[in-house]
């Protein structure tokens, strides 16, 4: 059996690298890999190494470990490549939140769509197109399983860039699994789901018992409707009410991505209202920020036990596991729309079943999906390829008309809002944006219009005139006869 190369770009995500790094050592066929673990944060990627070199040691795994501040260096030769970076840190994220906060877009997460989600995709994108290129040189048959997100965007990049050698991969299907389980009642291993969308915007279309064929939906929606199941997620259940399928992401997550949960102070308190990322203000900025201060200076992975665990649920081990051994594994992952879901736009990032074997990816037919799932999900689409277009071409003006056309930004902020919070987001990003070096945002200063302006005359069409004289002589005879 080979051994295979793995590249871990972003490894210095202590806790995700080291999710996964357990998993690949925990899977039987990898257990030989050669790991290389790159970062630029020279501490972390340190700690990391002695961490998965005690776990080789200890279980007398024939895997080796090295670690290297050099993307190219891990890139070379590697048959898998594991993306899980995030360009910029907790001071780029810092300005995701709070300065979208100040124009009234308040964001509990923060990473996936709004204002915080296209600014990170800027930053993301311009680093997954330089990855590509590398890869192009150093290992162009190389898979990319890419977890940094926003996943929609960063997909939809890479299927510009490298479609058919990559896919996006997330673990809101599995969690979401654990909760619709609890709510029926029924060992999530004997539950049949189809599900299909756009990542974090993904459609339980299909929800049955295995063996008997009992469609569990009924008893999931009736549940859905008592208090005690609804306050988990009130979000994700106002959504299932109105449009008839549930999501596979959280409260805080999708009171993000459509326009009526977060847009005042009402709708916060009705709606998320819970702590943490039941809808919190920017939970996931403060988590990151204290997790960054508690182990500031600290090795905390030293402390950390060296017995396998089981593995995860993360899909990462299990894909590379299906390429080396040739045995079929099914997943949900985030590939180009190329005839996948027929009512959503091709080129798009859809998540949709996916088949892997030694072969490849195998993604698999859906079809239609009910047409008001559809549209909610182009609401998110439309943003995602503007914001790949900003990225991908570092113009300021797409990078503002993708916060625009953001159902959140939109439904709180006035265009010119949305200018300025832009502009001032770009300043504040300039170093973690490079292709947009030397652009700026053009101001757009309001236009006055004094009291008793009269517009300018404009030439009517004969037939509106006619209309227009036909509708004054009516209102006149209204007025004589009041």
């Amino acid at each position: 059996m080979r051994s295979p190369k793995i590249a871990l770009i972003g490894a210095g995500s202590l806790v995700f690298c080291k999710t996964l790094v357990s998993d690949i050592l925990a899977t039987p066929a990898l257990q030989g890999a050669e790991l290389r673990l790159m970062s630029r944060t020279k501490p972390k990627i340190e700690q990391m190494e002695r961490f998965v070199r005690r776990l080789i040691s200890t279980n007398k795994l024939p895997a080796t470990v090295s670690h290297t501040t050099d993307r190219r260096a891990a890139l070379k030769d590697a048959y898998y490549v594991i993306c899980m970076v995030q360009v910029g840190g907790l001071e780029a994220f810092g300005h995701d939140y709070e300065i979208p906060l100040k124009y009234g877009v308040d964001q509990c997460i923060g990473d996936s769509l709004g204002p915080g989600g296209v600014f990170r995709g800027l930053r993301h994108i311009h680093f997954l197109k330089e990855l590509v290129q590398d890869m192009e040189a150093l290992c162009p048959r190389a898979l990319l399983l890419n977890y940094a997100n926003p996943m929609g965007a960063c997909c939809t990049a890479l299927g510009r860039l490298r479609a058919d050698q990559s896919i996006g991969l997330c673990h809101g299907v599995q969690t979401t699994l654990d909760l619709i389980s609890s709510y029926v009642g029924v060992p999530k291993e004997r539950i049949d789901h189809l599900v299909a969308g756009i990542n974090h915007m993904a459609w339980f279309l299909q929800l049955t018992e295995k063996g008997s064929g009992r469609d569990l939906y009924p008893l999931f929606k009736a549940n859905c409707e008592k208090p005690e199941y609804y306050i988990n997620e009130k979000v994700r259940i106002e959504v299932m009410r109105h449009f008839g399928f549930f999501m596979t992401e959280s409260t805080g997550h999708l009171s993000e991505y459509v326009p009526w949960f977060r847009k005042n102070a009402a709708a916060l308190a009705a709606y998320c209202d819970q702590p943490d990322f039941g809808g919190a203000s920017g939970a996931y900025y403060r988590y990151a920020k204290a997790v960054v201060g508690k182990y500031e200076g600290v090795d905390y992975l030293a402390g950390e036990s060296d017995r396998l665990p089981c593995r995860s649920v993360e899909y990462c081990s299990y894909i590379l596991e299906a390429r080396e051994t040739d045995v079929p594994f099914r997943l949900q992952g985030n590939v180009r729309n190329d005839g996948y879901i027929d009512n959503l736009p091709a080129g798009a990032c859809v998540e949709i079943p996916v088949m892997v074997d030694g072969k490849g990816l195998h993604p698999l037919r859906v079809g239609r999906l009910p047409a008001q799932c559809a549209a909610l999900n182009q609401s998110n689409v439309t943003v995602q390829g503007l914001i790949v277009d900003a990225a991908l071409s570092g113009d300021p003006e797409l990078a503002m008309q993708a916060i625009a056309m953001d159902p959140l930004a939109g439904a709180v902020c006035t265009l010119d809002q949305i200018r300025r919070m832009t502009a001032e987001l770009l300043e504040a990003q300039r170093p973690w944006l490079p292709q947009f070096a030397g652009r700026t945002l053009a101001a757009k200063p309001a236009i006055a219009t004094p009291s008793g302006l009269h517009g300018v005359e404009v030439p009517l069409d004969p037939a509106l005139a006619t209309a227009n004289r036909f509708g004054e002589l009516a209102r006149s005879q209204m007025g004589a006869k009041a």
